[in-house]
């Protein structure tokens, strides 16, 4: 980073031609002075003046640092030419602004790339056919496999989080048109998501506008609709500077992009993962403030990056912000918060690859049986129980868990979910207060022996801290589970990746449902799609868990050494 920033010359509106005649449009930020720049480029469908500020510093702040910054609509978004269709004509487009952006006036004919979510997925679009001049990639929370990573969990549909965007996406469409009463109409939808209607996932106020989300409802897993959807990167080999959040749903994408492109070549690969949700990142996510350690350092820290990569100027290892804290070189390659403790952790590696991973800490469940009733009755114990029986819990759709925080619900985060525990159609199983510290990184995972009557349930498994009678949201899992496709007596699922740190005293608990609506659908428990079935179709079930003997349902945490020096962050 520049120690006294650079003036910026008036913002610039700059148009291209894509090969098959589209214009597309970009704000242009340009330094005063003698060049050249490299260039960093963002992409996004959501008007070029927002430039993803809301998670971003301002391009012009960018600029002062001494690059050309350029903010494009794609196609057929702000005032770009062409229809608009989700990722279609990213990769072309892509290749295409690249090769623009290199040659505009001043630039040193490098470019870099940056933004989140969409603007995250145009930066792998482009990177795909290889553009000569694209030398970095700062992609962050970015779903990369369109159906495991953005649209389904686990085969259940993400269903507020996809409605809610598919509407606003929709509306921008409408004002774009000028069709203000469609774009009203979708206003209003988007402030009172249609989540009553017989089938939520099929509104009647998308029914009547083209969306992408009509084919998300529809296409199975299998369908090619999805693997066309996948960026190929079998080619691609660039540096890459990742960012995501324990609240952000698409952090399961962001992990897997991290791990192929850090295994592909020992070019320099980076993941911060901060306790933030999709937007904002700040200190607050939720109900919990995780200090000031939580503000965002991305802007410092890409510029850094950059530097290092497009400038060719090795990361300072001095103080860049107003705290004592180290410089890019001086930390690894994966950065994890860690919540409870509030300090950033560092890694050579994801941390279950690493090594840094001990033997791990298994809990087993145990109740008498009044797990759904009573907090103090479920408990999470080192030791198998002695005795076998069966914890029920019995799903009513009429009155179905509703959802709370997490990385799957609006809005994300951690909060005091106690009354929902105290639900009778909810499980919960605590530990004894802690003896000592404890750290977890990595993905926890519930093992589970669950029996039914009926043809397919949902597994909803939340991880919370508990202190005195408060409990907080670390971590969530969901599952679809159709029982005819079930080999094995156990159920296996894995959390939401996480990094959190326990005191002596502290206490875990895990939660367990069938539901976490309307984050997912409700499940109608009879084999057809939950997100195509008709509310009236949803049957109750009972799901018994089994405690003690052989399948003991169990949770596995991925433990490390604790730390107690804090590590700031940049």
């Amino acid at each position: 980073m520049l120690d006294i920033p650079m003036s910026v010359c008036s913002k610039q509106t700059l148009s291209m031609r894509t090969r098959d005649g589209i214009r597309l449009d970009a704000d242009v930020y340009v330094p005063e002075g003698e060049g050249p720049f490299p260039v960093l480029l963002m992409r996004q469908p959501y008007g070029r003046a927002i430039a993803s500020t809301i998670v971003y510093a301002h391009p012009r702040w960018y600029a002062a640092q001494g690059y050309i910054v350029v903010i494009q609509d794609v196609r057929g978004r702000g005032s770009s030419t062409g229809k608009f269709q989700l990722f279609t004509h990213e990769v072309e487009d892509g290749e295409d602004s690249v090769k623009w952006a290199a040659e505009l006036p001043g630039s040193s004919g490098q470019v870099g790339m940056y933004g989140f979510s969409y603007q995250g997925m145009t930066q792998l679009y482009a990177a795909q056919n290889c553009p000569q001049a694209l030398k970095a990639i700062a992609p962050a929370m970015t779903g990369y496999h369109l159906y495991e990573d953005w649209a389904y969990e686990n085969g259940a549909l993400c269903l507020q989080l996809g409605l809610t965007w598919a509407i606003q996406l929709a509306a921008e469409t409408a004002r774009i048109a000028g069709d203000k009463a469609t774009y009203q109409t979708l206003l209003a939808a988007a402030k009172h998501l249609p989540i009553d209607e017989p089938t939520p996932a099929k509104p009647k106020v998308l029914s009547a506008v083209e969306s992408f989300f009509t084919d998300w409802v529809e296409c199975a897993s299998s369908d090619r609709y999805w693997q066309d959807l996948i960026p190929d990167l079998t080619r691609v080999s660039l540096p890459t500077f990742q960012i995501g959040g324990w609240f952000d749903p698409h952090l399961r994408g962001d992990l897997r992009l991290y791990r192929e492109m850090s295994a592909r070549d020992s070019l320099p690969h980076q993941l911060w993962v901060g306790p933030w949700g999709h937007i904002p990142w700040g200190r607050k996510v939720g109900a919990v403030d995780f200090g000031a350690a939580a503000i965002s350092p991305v802007d410092r820290l890409q510029v850094q990056w950059f530097d290092w990569i497009l400038k060719g100027e090795a990361p300072s290892t001095e103080s860049s912000g107003t705290l004592d804290q180290p410089g890019l070189l001086e930390t690894r390659a994966v950065n994890l918060f860690e919540m409870g403790r509030n300090q950033w952790r560092q890694w050579e590696s994801w941390p279950d690859e690493s090594g840094s991973v001990t033997s791990g800490q298994v809990y087993f469940l145990q109740s008498t049986g009044l797990a759904n009733l009573r907090e103090d009755d479920g408990q999470l114990l080192r030791m198998p129980p002695s005795v076998s029986q069966l914890d029920t819990l019995v799903h009513d759709p009429w009155n179905p868990v509703p959802a709370l925080g997490g990385h799957s619900a609006i809005p994300a985060g951690s909060f005091e979910r106690s009354a929902i525990d105290g639900r009778g159609d909810v499980l919960t199983y605590t530990t004894e207060p802690l003896a000592e510290a404890m750290s977890v990184a990595g993905i926890v995972e519930f093992w589970g022996a669950i029996t039914t009557e009926s043809i397919s349930y949902d597994l909803c498994v939340v991880l919370s801290s508990v202190k005195g009678d408060r409990a907080y949201n670390l971590t969530q899992g969901y599952r679809r589970v159709d029982t005819a496709e079930i080999s094995e007596k156990i159920t296996k699922l894995p959390l939401h990746p996480t990094c959190f740190g326990l005191s002596a005293g502290d206490r875990l608990r895990i939660s367990i449902s069938a539901a976490c609506f309307p984050a997912y659908p409700i499940n109608p428990g009879t084999g057809d799609p939950s997100q195509t079935a008709h509310r009236a179709e949803a049957q109750i079930i009972s799901l018994a868990i089994a405690l003690g003997g052989k399948n003991a349902a169990s949770l596995h945490l991925p433990t490390v050494p604790t730390v107690t020096r804090q590590i700031n962050h940049p």
